[in-house]
């Protein structure tokens, strides 16, 4: 690559990319999803403690069964439960606002393959695969998801519980 061609991470970044359907994307009124940024200095919303969980609570990960599917969709942060395989068992209002897809859409379909294929990879996916065939898993790392939107960073936890669900839970960064 010649040093006048752009990288791909630039161009993904740069004015020109994002303003190409600047004329679609003024029209359309986007949903507010609570990001990083919209936290005090201690790291907790005023819709965390409406929730009772922040996304960093160690307890949050245990917690998540206990909770109503309510109260799961209600929650500040994406949360989408999975099976061993992958497949969406349960898909909140937070994380169908962030990807775009409808939870009756994702409920069924592989969140690895099929709804976030820039997520089957070694850093995402491969951490999961991990965890299933340990038997335990609990990761955070940062991530940007680039399917069907332009980057958007998040933070990501991957939790399973002792009653062998397993959680994936996303916030969105700025």
């Amino acid at each position: 690559m010649s040093d006048s061609e752009p990288d791909l991470y630039s161009f993904l970044q740069s004015k020109d990319f994002a303003d190409e359907d600047s004329s679609d994307a003024e029209s359309e009124v986007e949903p507010e999803v609570q990001t990083v940024d919209s936290f005090d200095e201690n790291g907790t919303s005023e819709m965390e403690e409406t929730f009772g969980y922040s996304f960093d609570d160690e307890e949050l990960g245990e917690a998540l069964s206990t909770l109503s599917e309510e109260a799961l969709d209600d929650a500040p942060f994406g949360i989408v439960q999975v099976d061993d395989d992958g497949v969406v068992q349960f898909y909140n209002q937070y994380e169908s606002r962030l990807a775009e897809v409808d939870p009756e859409d994702a409920v069924g379909r592989n969140f690895f393959t099929q709804l976030a294929p820039c997520s089957s990879n070694r850093l995402f996916h491969g951490r999961f695969k991990k965890g299933m065939r340990k038997g335990m898993l609990d990761e955070r790392f940062s991530y940007t998801f680039t399917y069907k939107m332009s980057p958007t960073l998040v933070q990501v936890r991957m939790y399973r519980d002792q009653q062998n669900q397993n959680w994936i839970m996303i916030r969105k960064r700025t």
